[in-house]
């Protein structure tokens, strides 16, 4: 064991003198798996505090095969030393080199179950982490839940003693990444923390901070490493630990972040506090530092970062005006299709929810936009107050403006490039919510070409009813001796009705920002026409009230064209000007045409 360590701090002493991380020239040999056996000894590297890597023993269980996926074996071993015997196997260790004889077996990747007695950790092989390439563009697999050949739950007996590496296998699980939130609250982070499970996410509440100060040390095979997911006035960062590195690039966890495949997130340097063990929940505190390049790759068996590479974030600017000052938020976005909405909506949230300003009983008027590059910006003016007093204002208007973010990304013809969002907010301390208690027209016949009145009773929050009287026109085009439906309603009840069967169909990038851009405001009363005649929308075009005839032809093309075809027409449509509260409700009047 000890000539095994020599020669390992001999190479690692070769890896140590390169003075940036772009010079970096990695002289270790790698060991095949069919070589490593039960009994070897090693040596592994990981940060417990500070940036310089220390080592642990190393002594191989055996090899666990299949264990993570078909063909995904893992080297099961047992570390020693003073430190990882106190502390165990910790979130934030994923990713640490272990050597075997002088030469790379792998990283560190899993761990045992919970409340585990000894350090013992299962080792993704070198090999299969050498074959990430950063050129890959294959979509990413199933959930690395859905992959792992060993069930979380134990069939057998307890880990320890003299079980056997089969075992073993039935509580073999990756080891957590800290995934820290710096300036976010406590409620920010449980508010979204189901959005973030739904991505496969399952955050160690990890504590540190992230900013891009430097770090004169360099990346070495044990170093710790972040990646970026939001930095500025709030950030979120993972950190596991570099496994291989050469001139170019560096492999890093043993397992993935976020199974996204190929991905653009900031590489950072890291700097660990302390290592905190915990027979629960042990993990490394740690600050994310110096920018040194991206990761590209984000693979079932590992992460891949390319140096001085640029990640394309999303820049965020956010005001809120409230009291006597406004405050005004910076940040950047992770530009990901699956986790950038559940991160913009967490963020927005934080902003408004970690002012002096926010209460209970808040409105929210919010104007901005989303820059889209080579599109028409997306329009985003709205207003937004709790309805049933159970939802928080700025936790709809966030989850809003992430879903609009959603809608952008989910579409199967173009790849968005979000250039940008700006959001203002004017606050108001109060509920400002009226439910659309009554309407009526002021005829119940009228003629094609006539106009007529719609009276709505709003019955406001803890305030005095508020009458509105709407002119609404009777199309010349309206069919006599027929029968028009008047609906009365709020926004969201009229964009739900256009879009109709449609809502599951997926538009093209254009037509999606078309149809956002025509969404209807929550603070208006709507008074919409409905014909019996069908209505056709193609794309985000509407077509209303078409002749059979037509009708006959438009559905032969339904293969061909993302087209939906809705029972009734919207004739016309009238709305209020904005009112000074949110508008929840809908009815339904008849009236006849002489």
């Amino acid at each position: 064991m000890r000539r095994a360590a020599l020669a390992v701090a001999v190479v690692y002493s070769v890896v140590l003198s390169s003075s940036t991380y772009a010079e970096t020239r990695t002289t270790v040999e790698t060991i095949a798996l069919n070589q490593v056996h039960a009994g070897m000894r090693g040596v592994a590297y990981t940060v417990f505090e500070g940036t310089k890597p220390e080592a642990m023993n190393v002594e191989v269980l055996g090899v666990l095969k299949n264990a993570n996926g078909p063909k995904g074996d893992v080297i099961l071993v047992r570390l020693g030393g003073a430190k990882a015997e106190y502390t165990g196997v910790v979130a934030g260790m994923s990713g640490s080199p272990v050597y075997l004889g002088g030469k790379l077996a792998g990283a560190i990747a899993f761990r045992i179950g919970e409340f585990s007695k000894e350090p013992i950790a299962g080792v993704t092989p070198i090999s299969e982490m050498l074959a990430i390439s950063a050129l890959d563009r294959r979509p990413a697999g199933v959930p690395l839940e859905a992959k792992s050949g060993a069930p979380y739950a134990a069939k057998t007996s307890s880990p320890g003693g003299n079980a056997s590496p089969i075992a073993f296998a039935n509580y073999l699980r990756p080891i957590d990444t800290p995934l820290v939130f710096s300036g976010f609250s406590d409620d920010a982070v449980e508010k979204f923390a189901p959005q973030f499970a739904a991505e496969g996410i399952r955050p160690v509440m990890g504590v540190g901070s992230a900013s891009n100060i430097r770090q004169p040390e360099p990346l070495v095979p044990g170093s710790a490493v972040s990646a970026v997911l939001v930095r500025g006035d709030m950030n979120i960062a993972a950190t596991c630990t570099v496994t291989y590195i050469d001139s170019e690039h560096l492999l890093a966890c043993g397992h993935p972040l976020l199974q996204f495949g190929s991905v653009d997130l900031p590489m950072t340097k890291a700097q660990v506090l302390a290592t905190l063990p915990s027979p629960l929940n042990a993990f490394k505190i740690v600050n994310a530092t110096e920018t040194v390049g991206s990761f590209v790759q984000d693979r079932h068996t590992g992460i891949l970062g390319e140096f001085g590479k640029t990640a394309e974030m999303i820049p965020v600017t956010l005001t809120i005006h409230g009291g006597t000052n406004s405050k005004i938020f910076h940040y950047e976005v992770l530009n990901n299709a699956r986790l950038s909405p559940v991160a913009i909506s967490t963020t927005v949230y934080n902003a408004l929810h970690g002012v002096n300003e926010y209460g209970d009983e808040m409105t929210y008027r919010m104007k901005g936009g989303i820059a889209v590059r080579g599109f028409p910006e997306v329009k985003l003016q709205d207003m937004f107050a709790s309805v049933d007093g159970l939802q928080p204002a700025a936790l709809i208007a966030a989850s809003a403006i992430g879903g609009t973010f959603g809608r952008i990304y989910d579409n199967p013809y173009d790849t968005p490039e979000i250039r940008g969002l700006k959001l203002d907010f004017e606050v108001t301390s109060e509920r400002r919510w009226a439910r659309l208690e009554s309407a009526r027209t002021d005829t119940n016949e009228a003629r094609p070409g006539d106009d007529i009145t719609v009276e709505v009773l709003l019955r406001p929050y803890r305030g005095e009813a508020v009458i509105e009287h709407i002119p609404v026109r009777i199309p010349s085009s309206a069919s006599k001796s027929s029968t028009l439906q008047v609906l009365v309603s709020d926004g969201e009840m009229l964009d739900h009705l256009r879009r109709g069967p449609s809502a599951a169909q997926k538009l093209d990038l254009a037509s999606t920002i078309g149809a956002l851009n025509k969404q209807h405001a929550n603070n208006r009363v709507y008074v919409s026409l409905l014909d019996q005649a069908p209505e056709a929308m193609v794309a985000d075009k509407v077509m209303p009230a078409l002749p059979l005839s037509v009708m006959n032809v438009m559905d032969g093309m339904r293969g061909t064209q993302d087209m939906t075809v809705l029972g009734e027409s919207s004739v016309s449509e009238t709305a209020t000007p904005p009112l000074d509260f949110v508008v929840s409700g809908a009815q339904l009047l008849p009236i006849t045409i002489k």
